[in-house]
């Protein structure tokens, strides 16, 4: 919500809120996906114990992947074309309200954009590669993991592909 505060900051009111829809999209269907790891492993969060979850729960996979994606700015998904036209009016910013040249800040303001955005695409990646690939689970007892119920599936089916073409609203 950052990117949506810098673009209000900068006088890109529309663009402020067309990144808080498309948010909605993928960090809803991040938060979901979440869950649906937590409930699939019978409560654990502790993603140090994960591993090897994208044979277990595909379904959950997939859509977290997706939602992973459009967070950290993959080209042509929601997160991209926010995210993107946010840093774009950030760097165009260089004219104040009050008739004042901030140049530098404009400059400034970019770069802590997208330093914000590279930090999110590591600590984002981590998490994937954390819970859904490195080696196998790494519980304290053995668990039966399950992929969650179509009522917990759907709404994350539909939120990745909001994820996906979200970016058409702007």
């Amino acid at each position: 919500l950052g990117f949506m505060f810098l673009a209000a900051g900068v006088g890109a009111y529309a663009m402020a809120i067309f990144h808080v829809v498309t948010h909605a999209f993928f960090k809803a269907c991040l938060f979901l996906g979440s869950g649906s790891v937590i409930h699939g492993m019978h409560g654990e969060q502790d993603m140090r114990r994960m591993g090897g979850l994208r044979k277990l729960m595909p379904a959950t996979f997939v859509t977290f992947t997706v939602a992973t994606l459009a967070i950290t700015g993959f080209p042509l998904l929601s997160g991209f074309i926010s995210k993107d036209a946010i840093l774009y009016h950030a760097y165009a910013s260089s004219s104040g309200r009050f008739g004042t040249t901030f140049a530098g800040l404009s400059v400034s303001l970019w770069l802590m954009g997208a330093g914000a955005a590279s930090l999110t695409a590591f600590y984002m990646w981590r998490l994937v590669f954390l819970a859904f690939f490195s080696g196998s689970l790494r519980t304290k007892e053995p668990i039966k993991v399950h992929e969650s119920p179509l009522t917990m599936v759907l709404p994350l089916v539909i939120l990745a592909i909001l994820s996906v073409v979200g970016g058409a609203l702007g």
